[in-house]
């Protein structure tokens, strides 16, 4: 009998949210035939909440997997994975809280992927950013085995409490180059010409104004910036401040895969402005496309990029390489980092690295 892995704080599957969403959906695909697999999915999700996919179960949880909701929801899910489940795949550390309770009456395996150090994110008030680092301790230390996606958390978690970690990063081998439709040119038809691409959620973290102001004051070369503006001040504020610039275009989220690749595919150089947090897809997926690297200078992106990437700490450094940086070089990156991910992020080898946890 195949053992039974419950996947417990993601907003659920089919994919269509983020990373750990991802994630799980290509570890249901890989090993739907070595375990039984449950997901927990949050029904205000899914219009459509079919029982099964990629041969695992889906149950429904009627509470956002985001926000406050999420501890409730990962509670919940936690307590309803314990009736039937060998090993719980937790993601994410907010409803880590109730393990010391579990661990009294239950000896479940319980895998816990830490994340990206959540606590650290601007978003957050003192009292989330407190509440989600005591998680954070309360998960690695009641965890049976602790996953970290970056070397750099892996060595936080090590030094921090003194705990080993298993690395384990992403898998990026799902994205695929495509060419322009004509018809996607004809949608926007700014991508005729040479431009810079980042697609990120618009967040203080990211560094999202300091691109823009960069890319101001360097009008050879558009810039195209995808993700959610609509939802804070921080994203109404920059748009309403930058969209009369001609080289700057700031979209709403596109869903379509199909286009998203085509958009991504095309550019000249992937700006990466993340500041928090560990291996990001959206990074090691412009790796394994081979789209030249220009990153925010933070020891994550170091680390996932193995420092063959050029990096910058602020608008002028990163001015100053968009005027001088030579194709020559943008063709290295472009091999080198399509090398790195080509040989690292890959689902095949992700899903075999949890699979041995399990």
């Amino acid at each position: 009998m195949n053992k039974k892995i419950s996947i417990i704080g993601t907003v659920g599957i089919p994919s269509k949210y983020g990373g750990f969403e991802t994630l799980v959906e290509y570890l249901t695909k890989n090993l739907n035939q070595q375990y039984d697999i449950t997901v927990f999915c949050s029904s205000k999700s899914y219009k459509d909440k079919p029982n099964s996919h990629n041969g695992a179960r889906l149950k429904y949880i009627n509470l956002k997997a985001n926000g406050l909701q999420s501890i409730f929801y990962d509670i919940i899910s936690i307590i309803r994975s314990l009736k039937f489940a060998d090993t719980l795949l937790i993601l994410g550390v907010s409803g880590c809280i109730i393990l010391p309770v579990v661990k009294l009456f239950s000896k479940k395996k319980i895998v816990v992927n830490i994340d990206g150090l959540e606590w650290k994110r601007d978003k957050w008030n003192f009292f989330a950013k407190t509440f989600l680092k005591y998680s954070e301790k309360i998960a690695v230390k009641n965890a049976d085995i602790v996953i970290s996606d970056n070397k750099v958390i892996k060595d936080y978690v090590e030094s921090q409490y003194n705990k080993n970690s298993k690395l384990i990063a992403y898998g990026a081998d799902h994205v695929t180059k495509q060419s322009f439709t004509p018809q996607l040119i004809e949608e926007y038809p700014f991508l005729e010409g040479k431009y810079a691409f980042k697609v990120c959620r618009i967040e203080p973290e990211n560094n999202i104004r300091m691109i823009v102001e960069a890319f101001v004051e360097f009008s050879d070369l558009n810039l195209i910036i995808i993700g959610n503006w609509s939802n804070s001040k921080y994203g109404i504020g920059i748009r309403e401040e930058f969209s009369r610039y001609k080289n700057i275009f700031l979209l709403d989220p596109i869903y379509d895969q199909n286009k998203l690749n085509q958009i991504r595919s095309n550019a000249y150089i992937y700006v990466h402005g993340h500041s928090a947090g560990g291996t990001n897809p959206s990074l090691v997926e412009a790796m394994f496309l081979g789209i030249p690297i220009i990153a925010y200078g933070i020891n994550y992106n170091r680390e996932t990029t193995k420092n063959q990437a050029e990096y910058f700490l602020d608008k002028n450094e990163l001015r100053h390489i968009l005027v001088n940086i030579a194709s020559k070089r943008l063709q290295k990156i472009s091999s080198d980092v399509n090398n790195i991910a080509k040989k690292s992020y890959l689902w095949e080898i992700i899903a075999r690295e949890y699979s041995k946890l399990f």
